[in-house]
């Protein structure tokens, strides 16, 4: 900044919020790296940190102040990425922080080095990111197989079985059975296939990945004919939970691995949709030729 420039109280709130974003990164950094067991992950937040905690004292040589850490932000990210991994957790945050850079602009004519700083910064931090090494993220492929089978199969299993049986506790049976079965099937199928491909994928924890996701998919989508006793209104919150299912991995997707959120859920959710409700009208169909009354 030129000698002679005069910080408006405006601009002083602006660097003082970027300021602040510096030392939350640089506070969250180095909480996770204190908890990653990955020696390769550790150094990778150790060094981003410390990229962050630079920024903060470029920023204070500016506005010659010091700035806390927001513990109330600091802290929700660090538990995001305590629960749902480190690279969807520092992803997330990243993302928050698009939303201060507006605060850029008006410094930009006062303070013109900030422009290559802040790009020269950007481009470091997003190169140690991609850096990462999650083995969830590294089998996120056999999760996407087992919720996209079990969305897919069960949605459309329950929604046949609703008008075969037409009673809840019926539906809910044959649906836990049909999906416990099916997780077990694509299980070994994943790890068949990873056998005959060979790649860098462990087969065994590939089909653990999937059968667990299929399982918790089976679990959220059966549980409503357990707890609701109207077989319509056990399909409609099912289908409801197959949606918030989609919509919740997606995102999860779509922040981890920089994925098209709307793209892949309106995809997946026309997919599980499509075939419930063709399966519903083929589940009627087939009660009414057969005549059956359960």
């Amino acid at each position: 900044m030129k000698p002679e420039t005069q910080i408006s109280k405006e601009m002083m709130d602006n660097l003082l919020k970027l300021q602040q974003e510096e030392r939350n990164g640089h506070t969250i950094y180095a909480r996770l790296a204190e908890i990653t067991k990955d020696e390769h992950n550790r150094k990778i937040l150790e060094r981003i940190s410390a990229e962050e905690e630079k920024h903060y004292q470029i920023w204070k040589k500016i506005t010659q102040q010091e700035v806390p850490a927001n513990q109330l932000k600091t802290n929700f990210y660090y538990w995001m990425a305590r629960l749902l991994g480190i690279t969807f957790g520092v992803k997330l945050m990243e993302l928050g922080e698009e939303s201060t850079q507006a605060a850029y602009e008006p410094l930009l004519k006062e303070i013109p080095e900030i422009r290559q700083m802040h790009a020269d910064e950007e481009r470091h931090e997003e190169e140690l990111l991609g850096m990462l090494d999650e083995e969830s993220l590294r089998y996120a492929g056999s999760v996407v197989l087992g919720l996209n089978d079990a969305l897919v199969e069960l949605t459309g299993a329950l929604a046949g079985f609703s008008f075969a049986f037409q009673k809840a506790n019926i539906i809910a049976l044959a649906g836990l059975i049909t999906g416990i079965s099916a997780s077990f099937s694509m299980a070994a199928s994943e790890y068949l296939s990873n056998r005959a491909e060979g790649g860098d994928q462990d087969p065994v924890k590939s089909a653990v990945y999937t059968g667990i996701a299929y399982i918790f998919t089976v679990a959220i989508l059966v549980i409503p004919f357990f707890l609701v006793s109207n077989y319509l209104v056990s399909l409609g919150w099912t289908i409801l939970n197959a949606i918030l299912i989609i919509a919740a991995f997606n995102y999860y997707l779509s922040v981890a691995k920089n994925l098209d959120f709307k793209r892949r859920f309106f995809e997946m959710a026309l997919i599980s949709l499509g075939v419930a409700f063709l399966s519903f009208i083929i589940g009627n169909l087939i009660r009414r030729w057969f005549g059956i009354e359960i």
